[in-house]
């Protein structure tokens, strides 16, 4: 009987760490209601709390890339769960607005930064050869899926008991990938005497990154970057993917829908009945990206994602179940679908070694736009006393990426290595 090759248990490891972190990031959205009821703090300062988290996160991504170089991926991901686990847990103590977000917008925004920025590039570019995109699909798609079957879950723990309960079950959760990391988990094919997947010869691997400054590689990427065209069309859509993503719904979904009797548990699953589609929508980008143009794809995603957006005010005011069903598989299929062709076409334009870095630049971006809906969103709703307004603007913005993307031209990723090349 053939053996599996480990590349596959790494991804799987990959996979369930993955989902742990996305939920803790996801679950923001279920405990703004509670904290608000309990603490007395201003929705928009909440707001801020999971905003700084999003920005944080996002903006550690060039340099989590950089330290894995540098420590290794099995001492980063321990690091960054152990960063979780106490973020976690102190949130049980806090009291005040501020420690609000010291905890969860700077502690846990950071803790969760490589598992949500450069994780899936890193472990599908190390450990995988073919099936590359197939890798980065499945891993990307993983947050979806703790969404998909946490999310209504603490839902009902908040509603039934408490908040502190639906944060203990993630911090249970947290603990219990750290010690399956710590015991089987790989930093390299060669720490186990293996190829990558799919390789069939071995290959001299570069050392010179592992014996620079995390920070000055990760700067040095950037400056590289900022010299493409490519680089700020992709870092200028990816603002406007967060921005319609994680930022918006992941925020403020619950809310907008709480806004029209819709109950917590209810819109949670509505959340979650995206989070099923999500995980086919993404898994099918992923092996779609190794077989067409990949800035064609992106620029479908965006333009379906903003005509559901478009959609859902309208579902919700009429209260058309149908309306609702429609926008959640529309936007769920394409909610992180956008992200394996855009690290592909980062991989074609800087090349292997600088695309994690590279990538996570450009995933600040998306983070960026991230924190920018996720205050906003509050902003907005203090304002005119509704979230209607932001999902328009975001549909709108939606379109917008959509142009950004197919102005890449096809044949940049040859013209942009040559020209860094040159530049080195």
């Amino acid at each position: 009987m053939k053996r599996v090759h480990y590349s596959w248990i790494i991804l799987t490891i990959t996979f369930f760490t993955i989902i742990v972190a996305g939920i803790i990031r996801s679950s923001s959205g279920v405990f703004i209601i509670p904290f608000e009821n309990e603490f007395g703090w201003n929705r928009s300062i909440i707001s801020f709390a999971f905003g700084v988290s999003l920005f944080l996160y996002g903006f550690s991504g060039p340099f989590m890339a950089a330290l894995i170089e540098v420590l290794g991926l099995k001492k980063m991901m321990l690091i960054a769960l152990s960063t979780l686990l106490v973020g976690l847990g102190l949130t049980y103590v806090m009291e005040q607005s501020w420690q609000l977000i010291l905890i969860w917008g700077v502690i846990i925004g950071l803790g969760s930064g490589l598992f949500l920025t450069v994780l899936s590039p890193y472990v599908a570019n190390r450990w995988f050869e073919k099936r590359r995109g197939l890798a980065i699909g499945i891993l990307t798609a993983s947050t979806a899926t703790g969404q998909l079957i946490l999310l209504p879950v603490l839902a009902i723990i908040i509603e039934n008991f408490s908040w502190r309960f639906a944060v203990g079950l993630i911090l249970l959760l947290s603990a219990l990938m750290f010690v399956i990391v710590l015991l089987f988990m790989k930093s390299s094919p060669r720490e186990v005497g293996l190829l990558p997947y799919g390789r069939e010869e071995e290959r001299e691997e570069s050392e010179g990154l592992q014996k620079k400054n995390p920070i000055a590689m990760a700067f040095g990427s950037l400056v590289d970057a900022v010299k493409v065209k490519a680089f700020w069309l992709l870092a200028g859509s990816f603002f406007i993917c967060g921005l319609s993503t994680s930022g918006l719904i992941g925020t403020h979904f619950i809310s907008y829908c709480m806004s029209f009797g819709i109950s917590v548990v209810t819109s949670a699953a509505l959340l979650s009945f995206m989070g099923v589609f999500d995980l086919i929508g993404t898994t099918l980008s992923g092996w779609l990206s190794d077989r067409f143009d990949n800035r064609w794809l992106l620029f479908w995603y965006y333009s379906l994602r903003g005509v559901s957006l478009l959609i859902l005010p309208s579902a919700l005011i009429e209260g058309s179940v149908t309306l609702l069903v429609i926008f959640s598989v529309f936007y769920g299929l394409d909610w992180i679908a956008t992200v394996p062709p855009t690290i592909n076409i980062s991989r074609q334009i800087f090349g292997i070694e600088k695309s994690g870095m590279i990538y996570g630049w450009i995933f600040a971006s998306h983070q960026a736009g991230a924190a920018v809906a996720a205050y906003g969103g509050g902003l907005i709703y203090n304002v005119f006393f509704s979230y209607t307004w932001a999902f328009l603007y975001a549909g709108m913005f939606c379109l917008l990426a959509s142009l950004f993307v197919i102005v890449i031209k096809k044949d940049h990723a040859i013209t942009s290595i040559d020209r860094l090349n040159e530049s080195i």
